[in-house]
Parts: C-alpha cells; structure tokens; sequence
C-alpha cells in the first residue's frame, strides 16, 4: 500500500444487506498487521473487530474459547512469532486446546501466518495462510479468502490508509526489531492511547524506569509495532547532547531541507518541518538522561514524541508519564524460559527473584544457562541468589547488589573461558561511550595504534566477526548491522552496551588493565581524526567522536596527539554554533589541562581561546573578560611574544569591544594588527584581516564613522583579493561597508550595496544562516532610512523572527520598536522598546552603551504618545549617562542631546531646549562634520526652538541651510527631505551595531 499522504482507495457504494463480522485474534506484537487486515475487511464491506489476546495470564479452559465462539461470523488468527510458544511447557494446555477444539469450528476459524518460522503442529492444525514475502494486493486477497470475506462493495472510505506492515515509512531510520521481546502490553496499550488520543496538538510521552528495566527494548517494539500508522519514523540517540543533536538534524537531508554551517539552524528548520508538514510522525528520543539534552529539539504541532529515561522529572514538556516497571513474575518466568528453553518453572521463578525481575539481568543470566548446557542449573540459579562472587579479577562494589555482581562476574568469567579475543576486546570497548561503540573505528585504525593481540584480531574479518558474535552471544549486547555493501555482505558497524554492564566492566578491571585501554582508546580516536573541523563532510565524524572523549581518558590526556584531536571537537563545535557543548567541553579541558601544563602551554592555551569565544557566544561577557586578562598577564609576565599574545590580544578585545570598552578594545586591536604585520610580514592573510575588521568595527564604536568606512572599505578589497567574494569574512566586509555609509548618511549608496550584500548571503550562506540575518536587518536598516519604511517592516520582522529562534535578538527588537513608531504603532513599539532595554540592562548592565541607547528609545516613544514629563526626565537622565560613559562628543551622546532637547521643548522649556541644541550642535560639527545628518537635524531642530522663542529671522536661516544641505545629499523627493520640510520635530534613535 502506498504510505503517500493523503491516499484514499476509493469503493462503491454500500450493500444492501448487512456483511457478516469478522473477529481478529492477534497478538500484541501483531497489532501493526492486526490493524492492516482489519482495515482490509472494512474496506471490503465486513465490520472487523480486532480482539488482543493474550494466553500468558488465562487459564487453558473451554470457557475461554467459547467466548471467542459466541459471537457470529468469522474469526481470524494472526499467527506470529508469539505464538511459537505453544510448544513450551507453560502453554501446553492453550496447545491442546487449540488442537481439539478450533478443527470443530472450521467452518468459521481460519488463520493467516505472519512469521517466516515454521509453526508448532499446535497451530499448523489451523492451515495459515502466509501472508510474509507477498505485496500488499495478494496478502489482501488472501485475507478475504480466508475471513469468508469476498470484496464487496462497501461505503466510502475517508480514514487514510494503513500502510502494509512489511512496508516500511518512506522515512525511516529505526533499529532492528528485537524478535525475543516479549510482555509489555499494558505499558503499550497505554503509551498507544495517549498518542492516538493526542489530536491537533500532538502526543508526547516519556517512558521513565530503572536502567536496565528494557526502555530502549520497549521503545523499539513501539516503533515497529505501529509503524503502519506513520509516514515518518525518526529514532535519535539522546545518552550524548552533541549526537542528539546531530542525529535529530541528520533528518533533514529526507525532508528536502538545505542544511547550513550552524546546527542550531538546522535543527529549527527539522523542527519546523515536523510542525507544518501533514504526513504522520514518530520521532524518539532514546535514553535521554536530562530534558537538557533534548528539550530544544522535541518538535510541537501534530505529530508524536516518545522519549525514554531513567527520570520521571521532566519539567516545562507537556508530556504525560508511563512508568516501565521491573517484569512482573508470569512475564520474567516466560521471558527466561524462552530465552534459556531448559529452564523449569520453579528455577525461573528462584532466578527471576534473584535479579529482582530486571529484564536486563534476566536476559544475561537466561542467557549464559543456555550457552551453557552442561552446567547445573540449580547451582547456577544458588550462586546468583546467594550472590557467590565467581569474578573475572573484579572487585565487590556497593553500587550494585550482590547478586547482580554475581550474575555479571559469571557472564564476564564465561567470556573469558570461551574466547579471550572477545574478553580483550570488551575491555577496550568499555573505555568508549556505551551507547554506540564505534566498531568501524576500530577496524580502521592503524595496526600500530593497537596492542598485538587486538591487532591480529581487527585484521582478521573471520575472527573480528566471531569475537563479536561471541561478545553479543555471551552478553547479550545487540549488534547493529550496515546496509549490505554492493557484493550484498552485511557487516557489524556498531554495539550497545548498556550502561550497567559498561560501568561494572570498567569498574572491575585493575588499573593497569584501565590505563592500556585508555591508551589504546586514545590512539583509535586520534587516528579517526579528521584534522578539519571547518569541513562540512567531515561534521558527522566529529559528532561520532565528541561522545568518547571522556570515557576514552582523551580529556586527562598529556599527549598533544590527543590534546588536539579534543580541540578540533571543540572547533567543530564552534563551526556549528553549538555554543553551550562548546563551553561544557572546553572547559573541562582547560580544567584538566592547566594542572597538568601550565596555563601558558601552547595547546592548553588555545583551549583557553576557545572558552573565551563560547562564553562570549553565550553572552557570559564577566568570565570571558577575567579569563582573557588572566591570559594575557600570564603571557607578558612570561615575556612570551608571538601568535600566542596576538590571540590573547584579540580575543580580550572582542570581549571588551562587546562590553562597551571601546578605548582599551581599540587600542589592543592596534598592537594585535602591528605585532601580526611584523610577525607574517603581509597585511593580507586572513588572521590580520579579522583584526583588522575588529580594529574598524571599534573605531565606528567610538564615533569615528569616516575612519571606520576607510578601514572596511580596504579590509573588503583585500577579503576580495585575498579570500575571494564569497568568502564569510568577505560578506561580512560587504555588510559593515553598507553600515558605515548608512550611518554617514549616505543611504542610497549604503542600499545599493547591501541589497547585493544580502542577496550573496542568501546564496551562499543560507536564508538561516545568523549572519544573513544579520545582513537583512542591515539591509531593513537602509530601507527605512531611505525611505521605504513598510518594506523595512516586513524585513525586519521576518529577521527577527527567525533570530528569536536561533540566538540573542535584542538589537533586532530594539530597531523593529522604532521602525513601528515611524510607522504610529506606538503601543507595539513602546512595548518592544522596554523589552530590549530590559534585556540589554540585563545582558550588559545599566551602565552600558547599548542599555543606556535602548533606553533613550523608550523616551522617544514616550515622547510620541504625550508623556512629556516622563520623556523628558528618562532622557535627561540618558544623556548623563552618555556623556560620563562616551564623552560629549560621541555621536550617541549628540542623539540623545537632540531627543532631550525635543523633550524640553515638548515639556514647555524653550530656553534649556535652544541651549543644549545649540551645545549639541557646536559638538557635533567638530565630531562628525557640518553636513553629516545629524548635525543637519540639530540644526532643525534648534531653528523650531528660537522660532518657538520669537528668533524668527535666525530660525529661518538655519532651517533653510539645512533643507538645503539635505537636499543637496538625498534629493528634494526624499522621505527624510520632505519630513524636515514639514515643520515635524527631528529625532535620534539607537541603532546598536552588531559585534
């Protein structure tokens, strides 16, 4: 059947008389099938009634069949793996039942087979029907045929079709099925109701229990189970925070989304996709130890979210709870015999209670008394009870109770005594993450970075395969296989180990055992590195490695080897803009580092450089100034020069350019730009190149706009000679060079460039991609100062929006607030206003630049809507401010003096309003030129107050001259032109720059 959505097989119309029903017997693990075969029957004209039944917890009686009888019609059953089971002791009486019973009724009892495995004679008696290895066409027609059903017309269908079991959803990337689960139906029942009763909002579901309790197992079984009724599976490991973000963005490539440097980008445009697509989804998020790890990817919206954990506590999802419990003693006691067949009734039930009913330990202790046949049962089942400690050289610990020491000491000592291959290779596997061991790194390492005996192992396909088999087969640790290469051979690709049996092997094993493992753990991931990090093919081998770093001991390492492979995970990370995985992991290696080397050693100080980036990323600007200083005091107290001081140099003032100390930014920028000129000989490579742009990026900081657009333009032209156009450092030359004109007035020429600018950005970088967003709010920027303010609008808005979801957006809200007050939607913009000064005051401090200028905005808008008083004293009060943190001159204090003396004149104080105009501006034609805007607006907006006080001669000449200087630089049609020509009062507003 096709699993498109939407897809509605037609039929005619009803019968004239009633169809006779048909009753569906299956198993739970059948339901997928079961819900197929009863939409078949209904489609054809038949009611079905789909009955879960259940042998385990009946009694064999006559009674219980005549149930079933009772009703009219025909009944159907599902045969499959489940049923298999009618040859075990337990169900010998359901067997003979069956048998005597069912041939009386043949008339009205058929059955079709769902399993490739021979049936039992017990069930063979009903003659099945194999409905596995046929399309959905011939398994429906085989299905009518035997339910007594020929296809008859029946009503319209407008329920979406059910999806052929053996069909999988066209997107899919869940592991195998486990064909031994087995129990569990109540938890599914449950978790299935909630999610099918979930509607238009959608369905979220943690299941919660004990490690080792099987919630991975039952998740699994969900998936396969109802897949029929998803067009989208989606299964994401979660143990690690970095791989499940990788592994949730690795969906985008199915759903035709483009995928950009940063991952953050990508993960909202998946989730995004999940939220507005109408096909059907299931994503699960396996083994998530904190909502921390997977709160920012669970998608809203109509689709399904399972997540499995140990914790119940998962504040701030809407998600309902269902506890997996340990098994309950009928399910441990089945579960055991099948998986141990000469286990007895009353030594599964004494084994079951020595393992507490944990499916884990079960599965292990079931395990080793079926691959060991000529073993005492009873023995075996006393020791565990009496928790015998027959170890493999372990040591008792008190995390564990005994007898679970026990049953894991006899399973590694069987390990060990069947093949010591597969005992050397378990204790190396048990220094990587436990979740996804990377097999292929191992047979792709280089025989010189492994010991002899695993050496001989890895280079030999026959015996790294049967070490493997051996290794799963004794403790039940699932394999995963590759997709079978072109000569059609499968090969194992990567194991889990749970995290029990992962820290009790690593627990166990003697230090000297630990430390060669460590080592040789080491050498494996260094040899799987990449060494480029900037690379995008190389993205999901980095996300492969980050989760074996601390369990391989690479973070305590004092090998450089090791030491860079953790950085080049840290860069990968900076690549891709996961920020706070960034600070997490750098900072752990700074902290086991700096013991071990010195904190001016060469590698321990570049890991100290990429902290400082993350925290500033993170906008934790205190610790990434006192960790810069710290840096740079070390180094010139060592007299250490070089690169290492040059870094040290720049990155301290990016923190200080962002924390508004623009002086000493500048004036570290300078020696960094001198000291790297000298050191390479050449302006031109890249590394002088971003500080340079630094360098401009302060001086437009400190008012200095004509020196600021000189150094861009050059930094640009050299980007483009040296880097090329599309380079990000090259965009991002473009994008300032834009700014700079914008803020001298220039606005024509400052929109021609960034709508080139934007439109390079999109193409190269993305739509998502921050620093296009950067780019389209410049470019909104310019569209309003030229005159175009409703396209601005739309821009703006659209930018913001997609910032609000990726990072910080408080400079686009605090320019969005004043493009709505232009535009009289003052309620809106007052509110914005206040929501991006509070968030500057509280990112940055009231003392600010930024805080200070978000503040002056609100004063504006207050101004607009009447408040005169209020407007007057917040922007008195701004105009200190600026003045004790940037001087008289700077261009932002000269703004907020010309809203202040607005705020005087609408207060009724001509007099202070003429005065401080005129101060203002004296100030600004020295700062920034008679011509620039803003002294052309103080001048206005000094003309209005001597007209106001009867200096009508004097006002006219001023207000001529500036008419005339702006027409003269924007044209007499311009928005800003006719404005000033109108009479209305001119205005400053803070537009915070982006650093």
């Amino acid at each position: 059947m096709s699993d498109h959505e939407g897809a509605v097989e037609p039929t005619l119309p009803e019968p004239a008389e009633e169809s006779p029903r048909v009753t569906v017997l299956f198993a739970g693990q059948s339901q997928a099938w079961a819900d197929w075969i009863g939409q078949q029957l209904e489609r054809a004209g038949h009611p079905a009634v789909l009955i879960r039944w259940d042998p385990l917890h009946l009694k064999p009686a006559d009674s219980a069949l005549a149930d079933l009888l009772e009703p009219p019609g025909h009944i159907l059953v599902v045969l499959d793996d489940w049923y298999l089971r009618f040859d075990s002791e337990k169900y010998q009486g359901w067997a003979r039942l069956l048998r005597d019973t069912l041939p009386q009724h043949r008339d009205r009892v058929a059955a079709v087979s769902v399993t490739a495995k021979p049936l039992p004679p017990a069930a063979a008696t009903l003659r099945p029907v194999a409905l596995r290895g046929v399309g959905p066409d011939e398994a429906r027609r085989r299905v009518l045929e035997c339910a007594g059903a020929p296809g008859r017309p029946g009503g319209v269908v407008l329920e979406r079709p059910i999806r052929f079991p053996d069909d999988r959803p066209g997107i899919w990337n869940a592991p195998r099925r486990n064909r031994q689960f087995t129990g569990r139906e109540d938890a599914f029942e449950r978790v299935h109701d909630i999610l099918a009763a979930s509607g238009e909002e959608g369905g979220r579901v943690v299941i919660h229990g004990l490690s080792g309790v099987g919630k991975t197992q039952a998740a699994m079984e969900y998936v396969h189970r109802f897949a029929g009724e998803y067009d989208i599976v989606w299964w994401v490991g979660a143990a690690a925070k970095a791989s499940a973000r990788e592994g949730f963005a690795a969906l985008a490539p199915a759903l035709d989304l483009p995928q950009g440097s940063r991952l953050g980008e990508v993960i909202t445009a998946v989730r995004g996709a999940l939220e507005t697509t109408g096909r059907r989804w299931l994503v699960v998020f396996d083994g998530a130890e904190s909502p921390e790890a997977v709160g920012e990817l669970i998608p809203e919206g109509p689709g399904h979210v399972l997540v499995t954990a140990n914790s119940p506590e998962w504040p701030g999802l809407s998600a309902q709870l269902v506890q997996l419990p340990p098994f309950d003693r009928e399910e441990s006691v089945a579960f055991a015999r099948r998986r141990a067949e000469r286990l007895g009734e009353q030594d599964a039930d004494r084994l079951a209670e020595a393992v507490q009913d944990l499916p884990l330990l079960l599965d292990q202790t079931a395990t080793w008394i079926a691959n060991n046949p000529a073993a005492s049962v009873a023995d075996y089942v006393r020791g565990i009870s009496q928790g015998d400690p027959h170890t493999v050289s372990t040591m008792p610990s008190r995390e564990y109770p005994a007898s679970f020491q026990a049953a894991w000491s006899k399973t590694l000592n069987s390990l060990h005594e069947t093949s010591a291959e597969a005992w050397e290779l378990l204790k190396l596997l048990a220094h990587f993450s436990p979740d996804s061991v990377p097999l292929r790194l191992l047979q792709n390492a280089r025989v010189s970075d492994l010991p002899p005996h695993l050496a001989s192992l890895v280079t030999d396909p026959s015996s790294w395969n049967s070490a493997l088999r051996t290794l799963s087969r004794v403790t039940s640790t699932p394999l995963e296989y590759d997709d079978p290469g072109r000569l059609g051979t499968r090969t194992v690709g990567s194991l889990r180990i749970h995290r029990l049996l992962h820290r009790f092997v690593r627990g166990s094993l003697p230090e000297q055992d630990h430390e060669r493992a460590t080592a040789t753990a080491c050498r494996v991931l260094v040899a799987a590195d990449p060494r480029d990090p900037a690379g995008s093919h190389n993205w999901p081998r980095y996300a492969e490695l980050i989760p074996h770093l601390e369990p391989s001991g690479a973070l305590a390492s004092t090998d450089p080897d090791v030491r860079r492979l953790v950085l080049n995970c840290i860069e990968y990370l900076r690549v891709r803009g996961e920020f706070r995985e960034g600070r997490r992991l750098s900072g752990l290696a700074v902290e086991s580092w700096r013991p071990l080397s010195g904190p001016t050693d060469g590698l321990v100080l570049v890991a100290t450089h990429q902290l400082a980036h993350m925290l500033r990323q993170l906008g934790e600007y205190g610790r990434a100034e006192e960790l810069g200083r710290d840096t740079l005091r070390r180094l010139m107290a060592e007299g250490r020069g070089g690169i290492e001081v040059v870094r040290a140099k720049n990155g301290l003032g990016g923190t200080l350019m962002v924390l508004g100390k623009y002086a000493e930014a500048r004036a570290l920028f300078e020696e960094a730009a001198g000291e790297t000129a000298a050191l390479l000989g050449d302006w031109k490579v890249p590394r002088l190149l971003a500080i340079r742009h630094n360098l401009a990026v302060t001086l437009a900081l400190q008012g200095h706009y004509a020196k600021s657009l000189s150094r861009h333009d050059e930094v640009l032209e050299e980007c483009i000679s040296v880097l090329g156009g599309k380079d990000h450092l090259t965009l991002q030359a473009g994008l300032y060079k834009a700014q700079m004109l914008r803020l001298m007035g220039r606005y024509g020429e400052a929109l021609t460039i960034q709508e080139y600018n934007h439109r390079l950005h999109r193409q190269i970088l993305g739509s998502d991609h921050p620093q296009t967003l950067t780019a389209q709010h410049n470019l909104a920027l310019c569209l309003r100062r030229d005159g175009e303010p409703e396209r601005a609008r739309g821009l703006l808005w659209e930018a913001r929006e997609a910032m609000l979801r990726r990072a910080d957006a408080t400079a686009f809200t605090c320019d969005y607030a004043m493009l709505l007050r232009d535009l009289g939607r003052h309620e809106e913009a007052h509110a914005l206003a206040v929501e991006a000064a509070a968030g500057y005051e509280k990112l940055l401090g009231a003392d600010h630049p930024y805080t200070i200028g978000a503040h002056d905005n609100v004063a504006l808008v207050l101004r607009e809507t009447g408040e005169h008083r209020a407007a007057r004293d917040l922007s008195e009060r701004n105009l200190r401010a600026f003045t004790r943190v940037l001087g008289h001159a700077h261009p932002w204090t000269l703004g907020c003096a010309m809203n202040a003396a607005s705020a005087r004149a609408a207060d009724g104080d001509l007099p202070g309003a003429a005065e401080l105009g005129r101060s203002a501006l004296v100030r600004a034609v020295t700062s920034v030129g008679q011509t620039h805007v803003l002294s052309v607006n103080l001048q206005a907006g000094l003309a209005q107050d001597l007209r106001a006080l009867g200096r009508r001669a004097q006002a006219a000449e001023l207000l001529r001259d500036a008419v005339t200087t702006l027409t003269v630089a924007l044209g007499e049609n311009h928005r800003q032109t006719a404005y000033m020509r109108s009479g209305a009062r001119p205005y400053w507003d803070f537009e915070p720059m982006p650093v």
